[in-house]
């Protein structure tokens, strides 16, 4: 260091960004030090704030290198560097964390999966957490389950009723050590531990309370299991009684379990990966991927019955690891409730819940604050695509490209996420879930509560669906100190594409879903839209048909297929040789053609998703499902890629557009009274659904003179649909936009929801 003050200068970073708990403050400590650089750094309710002082050169250096060799985990928003007077500080040192008025912009950290680091420590018998299953550093570990405020510092999180011992707390303390600040940071002597209970919430005597639950495994015995944002189900995945036993317990039919297994090795003794596959499983989220079965394995039929796809993961805690390093092929870890509830987090919540269904409670004693479940993401194109966004990527945000007003967004009915704006951030909730019951209801309040709280947003203005009788609409509502804007389902939709991609122009907007609330109080879901961020128009759309028994027509899809029959070629439908007409009751068909002649609570829709369940139940694949999209899905799985054929398909030139589908279902008839395999038939619709759409497009595109497309709605996570057309609109010369960062099903509508509402605070003219 330069002996004479007049020689040195200083500088003030301000760094925003997720800089907080990432091993961020250390690196700069050391950077500083390598940099010969006094100064401090400290956290501050925005982020990190960095005095140096030094020779000019060696602060340049110093700054520039920080983007470039910053940790893995920290993610840098925004850096601001100005002058400062020199102080004369005599080293550099990391100050406790610092106030900065009230707001609270710092980004925090996902909950992230165990590090390699931490890894080997786990199982080196001379480390001194050796088999500790809540092992971590500034590299791995819980973060947003467990915070409750910022700064996030230790005594702001479920850490707080732990005191380090003096080992701990050493390490702690030392800007050289991996822990130096890891806010989880324990052992064996000082940190939370697990144990083994009962169904009926008593202790189980024994020191090894891990091997004695791989034990129970082994014996067929269902456990739930308290991880990182809540308690999964877990039984071995090879044994089909203990598979059989949880689907009954759980009251969970057909929609398929999640496996865990111990490494890709491991994974591939069962399921088909590529290399896209992989690197999802393998990122620091660690989420559920779906991929494809092998056809014959060691796990249980009953783990997906009659699907293709199994939805697998990685371990991303200590414990799972602990639990697989016993040679299990795969547990099932299904999320820890019961069928349309929240996943359980607290642990006399999960003896209540949970008592009916776990032999065993396997429990530990850190509290999860903010419950969060597993993510789901499907590789389709070579692009991670998210279905279920939550654990692992929450609360980072959508980062818009421009600042938007800040607005709270409700989010649909459906899979619910909720989304809080602030300058150019869009943070979206972890999955919440269907808002069809009381405790799903509490979990969307107290969601908006904690994240309002954490983030410092506190909104005047509430976008919402148009549905009136969805919760969140009623929660909205309610809240009469807030400006109040209500937004189309599948305007919404598109805009959500718009603003992952960063895109303010028009675009033509392809939004396929199975139900979304149309201003005509119809329901829609097969949409073509003009649609900016402030309005839309309706270009075109599958024309109505009757939905007989609304709500019970998605649960018997052979409801709409006898819709479509009708519709197509009136009540002489009912002489076809078909295989719905040999399963279902023609009691039950009579009743139906009653409702639909005489508009018997039978709302009309457009919604392509009920097409895709009248083809299904038409073509005799499924007549009834256990869970939403089921229909479809084993549309998609029983369609043959290599057919070329299609049916002939037209539409009706209007405003809007009105695409008429009879003759696609007369010729799906007509391949079923002929014998045509299944494969086949349903191969063709697939390639009618992306010649038609491409070519109606590029009709639009030239009488607009738009170019960008946006796909969404939960129709596009068909993964032959959206392939299909992607590279046929692609071909046609338009810029298609996709989901990736948010999904396109309803768990991405809250994005939309609040960009919308923000666009149109500017503009008072757009606002119902």
């Amino acid at each position: 260091m330069r002996d004479r003050k007049s020689d040195l200068t200083a500088k003030r970073l301000e760094i925003s960004g997720i800089v907080q708990g990432v091993g961020f403050r250390p690196f700069v400590f050391q950077l500083a030090k390598e940099n010969r650089l006094c100064g401090e750094i400290a956290n501050t309710a925005d982020g990190v704030s960095i005095f140096v002082e030094g020779a000019p050169q060696d602060i340049a250096l110093f700054y520039q290198t920080i983007p470039m060799k910053k940790p893995p985990l920290a993610q840098i928003t925004h850096m601001a560097i100005t002058e400062e007077i020199v102080k004369g500080y005599s080293g550099f040192s990391i100050a406790s964390s610092k106030g900065h008025g009230d707001l609270k912009s710092a980004l925090i950290s996902p909950d992230v999966s165990i590090c390699g680091d931490c890894l080997s420590e786990l199982f080196d018998p001379a480390n001194r957490r050796f088999h500790y299953p809540f092992i971590n550093c500034t590299n791995c570990g819980p973060r947003y389950t467990i915070i409750d405020d910022l700064p996030y510092d230790r005594a702001c999180t479920s850490m707080k009723n732990f005191q380090m011992c003096p080992e701990c707390q050493a390490e702690y303390d030392n800007p050289l050590d991996r822990r130096f600040h890891a806010q989880p940071n324990a052992c064996f002597r000082c940190g939370p531990m697990v144990s083994l209970y009962t169904d009926q919430g008593k202790p189980v005597e024994t020191d090894h309370p891990i091997e004695k639950t791989v034990a129970l495994l082994r014996a067929g015995k269902i456990v739930a299991v308290k991880g990182l944002g809540g308690f999964h189900l877990a039984v071995d995945a090879e044994n089909n009684h203990a598979v059989a036993n949880l689907r009954k317990k759980k009251n969970r039919e057909e929609k398929p379990f999640a496996l865990m297994a111990r490494d890709l090795e491991k994974i591939r003794e069962f399921a088909e990966l590529d290399v896209d596959e992989e690197k999802a499983l393998l990122s620091p989220a660690r989420p559920i991927v779906i991929v494809q079965k092998k056809r014959h394995s060691s796990i249980a039929r009953l783990t997906a019955p009659g699907n293709r796809y199994l939805g697998v993961m990685l371990p991303y805690t200590p414990l799972h690891h602990l639990l697989l390093s016993h040679h299990f092929s795969a547990l099932v870890m299904t999320s820890g409730n019961q069928s349309e509830e929240p996943i359980c987090i607290n642990n006399q919540d999960a003896f209540q819940r949970l008592g009916g269904i776990a032999d065993y409670f396997l429990i530990h004693n850190r509290e999860i604050y903010l419950r969060s479940d597993d993510s789901i993401v499907r590789v389709i194109h070579r692009t991670a695509r998210q279905v279920r966004r939550s654990r692992g990527y929450v609360p980072v945000p959508i980062f818009l490209g421009t600042p938007a007003a800040e607005v709270l967004a409700c989010g649909a009915e459906l899979k619910n996420t909720i989304c809080l704006t602030r300058e150019d951030q869009a943070f979206l909730s972890q999955h919440i879930g269907d808002l069809e019951n009381p405790s799903t209801e509490a979990f969307f309040q107290q969601t908006i509560q904690h994240m309002e709280r954490i983030l410092d947003i506190h909104p005047a203005v509430i976008a919402h669906d148009l549905h009136p009788g969805y919760l969140s609409t009623a929660y909205a509502t309610a809240r009469t100190d807030k400006i109040r804007i209500g937004v189309q389902h599948h305007h919404a939709h598109v805009a959500a594409c718009m603003a992952e991609n960063h895109t303010r122009e028009t675009v033509i907007g392809l939004a396929f879903d199975g139900t979304g609330y149309g201003p005509d109080h119809t329901v829609w879901g097969g949409e073509i839209l003009l649609a900016d961020f402030k309005q839309f128009d309706r270009t075109a759309h599958l024309s109505y048909i009757p939905m007989p028994g609304s709500a019970a027509a998605v649960r018997e899809p052979w409801r709409m297929g006898m819709s479509y029959l009708l519709d197509s070629f009136g009540e002489t439908c009912r002489e076809f040789n078909l295989p719905m007409f040999q399963a279902i009751d023609h009691s039950k068909i009579d009743t139906i053609v009653q409702m639909v002649n005489g508009g018997i609570n039978s709302p009309m829709t457009s919604s392509l998703g009920r097409l895709f369940d009248g083809i299904a139940a038409i073509v005799g694949l499924r007549y009834r499902v256990s869970f939403e999209g089921q229909a479809a899905m084993e549309l998609e799985m029983a369609a043959d890629h290599t057919t070329e054929g299609i049916y002939d398909y037209a539409w009706q030139e209007g405003t809007p557009i009105q695409i008429s589908v009879k003759s696609i279902v007369q010729g799906v008839v007509r391949d079923v009274i002929h014998h045509v395999d299944q494969s086949v038939i349903c191969g063709k619709f697939h390639n009618t659904l992306i010649q038609l759409f491409a070519e109606l497009t590029e009709t639009i595109g030239k009488t607009t003179g738009l170019n960008r497309v946006a796909l969404t709605g939960g129709v596009f996570q068909n993964r032959i649909l959206f392939q299909g057309l992607f590279r046929a609109l692609s071909k046609k010369g338009f810029t298609v936009l996709s989901h990736s960062l948010v999904p396109c099903n309803d768990g991405g509508i809250s994005l939309g929801q609040a960009v919308i509402a923000s666009a149109r605070m500017g503009d008072p003219s757009t606002c119902p």
